[in-house]
């Protein structure tokens, strides 16, 4: 059973030598770990100080790509070298590597197929009042959006298992937390929170400048997800509200019509017709929206059949290295002679 812990990093030469020197080598249930760095375009010495600090596996993109890009890279990685269980964690030293079993546990149980790491909200002491309060919020809207038992959704600590990893198609461009637990509810998988310990802040986030973009960059992730994802549901649900409203002003205008007062109320009949028009179009979207998820849907089953197979013929057996002699692969960034 091979752990890989990967770990996105973007200018950490500071904090990275911490993280992965207290990752533990010896977990109950795995017999190799492993540790991946995706390096997201650093311009200090991150990808040095990590390979001295005993970093297995080190990829680097050319430029700065973003998270949710440098995550996905980070999962594919991971399967071609062969991982069974993968945790994801953040290069900034947020999260206690100490709590990585009890991360993958559950896996190891197959009771979930995604383990999240729940940092306590209103009772984290290294976090201010109005982040418990949005982390909770936020964490709230999504476990009713997606029918997740979830008490931390943007948390970046995280395991999933091989299976779980190979249906996992993350194509945001701002984070993969909240388009990973949508695409989790559509697909049926298994999703636990479990209590992790966290540290002190090391920095401030790069992944938003302040707040209110945190919070109109969350949302709309969300709704683009989501109607990905569940289409008929989002768009009958828009349809349907247009209808209803539209409802209103022809029931005036019938009202008022057999009154005797309705000529000159015909606005009202116009304004009606034309939302109950759109709301019946916006469903007729959202049907054939449906079709090509369901369309979505078999090709995803096509594909991830081919890399079962190619798993298969390639690696019939999953020889893992050995644990003494990690590889290391070191992908040079551009300008650096070969």
């Amino acid at each position: 059973m091979k752990l890989i812990v990967q770990i996105p990093c973007l200018n950490e030469q500071h904090t990275i030598t911490q993280v992965i020197q207290s990752i533990p080598r010896q977990i109950p249930g795995i017999d190799v770990v492993e540790v991946l760095i995706i390096d997201d375009g650093s311009t200090d010495d991150t990808i040095a100080v990590a390979q001295a600090a005993g970093a297995d596996h080190i990829i680097s993109n050319t430029i700065n790509k973003g998270l949710a890009y440098s995550f996905h890279n980070g999962i594919e990685t991971c399967l071609r070298l062969g991982a069974d269980v993968i945790v994801n964690t953040d290069g900034d030293n947020q999260y206690h590597s100490g709590d990585i079993p009890k991360l993958v546990a559950p896996i190891l149980a197959q009771q979930a197929d995604i383990v999240i790491g729940d940092r306590g909200g209103m009772d984290n002491p290294h976090f201010s009042w109005f982040k418990r309060c949005l982390q909770v919020l936020g964490s709230t809207v999504i476990r009713k959006a997606t029918g997740l038992n979830i008490t931390d959704a943007v948390s970046g600590f995280r395991a999933l298992s091989r299976d779980t990893a190979q249906q996992i198609n993350i194509v945001s461009d701002f984070s993969y937390t909240i388009e990973m637990l949508v695409q989790a509810s559509a697909k049926r998988l298994s999703v636990v929170s479990v209590p992790i310990r966290t540290h002190s802040k090391t920095r401030e986030s790069r992944l938003f400048r302040t707040i209110p973009q945190f919070i109109q960059m969350s949302v709309s992730s969300l709704f683009r997800i989501y109607v990905m994802y569940r289409p008929l549901r989002a768009f009958l649900a828009l349809g349907l509200t247009a209808m209803v409203i539209g409802t209103l002003p022809i029931l005036r205008f019938l009202f008022l019509y057999f009154s005797g007062d309705g000529d000159g109320h015909i606005q009202s009949l116009v304004i009606g017709g034309t939302l109950v028009l759109m709301g019946v179009i916006t469903i007729l979207v959202g049907v054939v929206a449906d079709l090509i998820n369901f369309n979505r849907k078999l090709m995803e089953k096509l594909l991830r059949r081919v890399e079962k197979l190619d798993e298969q013929l390639h690696h019939p057996s999953k020889v893992h290295p050995q644990p003494d002699k990690p590889s290391l692969s070191v992908v040079p960034k551009k300008g650096d002679s070969p």
